[in-house]
């Protein structure tokens, strides 16, 4: 039941991650900066990509994703249609990574160490959940300010 609900939300913020950057009137302005803020659009949607194919499809579906973090934040100018494409294989990969996951997969601990302590699966799955949330709203306010 809880890897439902997780793909559900997944699956809603993703949606609506391509809806965001779809959403910019002037394509450039994904990757603008203005004032204090540092990240881009386009940039938090790369990083948005690597993070979830790295510590969902990498690390729980055996996807051999091979995540370059550091280009997450470093490249510029990726095509609007290019990063949609990515957001729309990443929906994939956390569906079929996800769905075969049962309730005693969720209690295990997660096997890639990523906090000080272990965690169970669904703890780093809700943890990641609530990490593409809140840079998608940074994203909804970067799109907002520039457009």
């Amino acid at each position: 039941m809880l890897s439902k609900t997780l793909i559900d939300l997944f699956k809603r913020d993703l949606h609506k991650l391509i809806e965001e950057i779809n959403l910019y009137k002037d394509e450039s302005h994904i990757w603008k900066l203005e004032g204090s803020v540092t990240n881009s659009a386009g940039n938090l949607c790369l990083h948005l990509v690597g993070n979830l194919n790295h510590f969902i499809g990498t690390t729980l579906g055996n996807t051999e994703y091979i995540r370059q973090r550091e280009l997450e934040f470093s490249l510029k100018y990726v095509s609007r249609m290019e990063l949609i494409k990515q957001v729309e294989a990443t929906i994939i990969v956390i569906e079929n990574t996800l769905q075969p996951l049962s309730e005693s997969d969720l209690q295990k601990d997660y096997n890639l160490p990523v906090f000080k302590e272990p965690k169970t699966t669904a703890y780093v799955l809700i943890h990641l959940a609530m990490h593409l949330a809140y840079h998608l709203g940074q994203i909804n306010f970067h799109r907002r300010l520039l457009d």
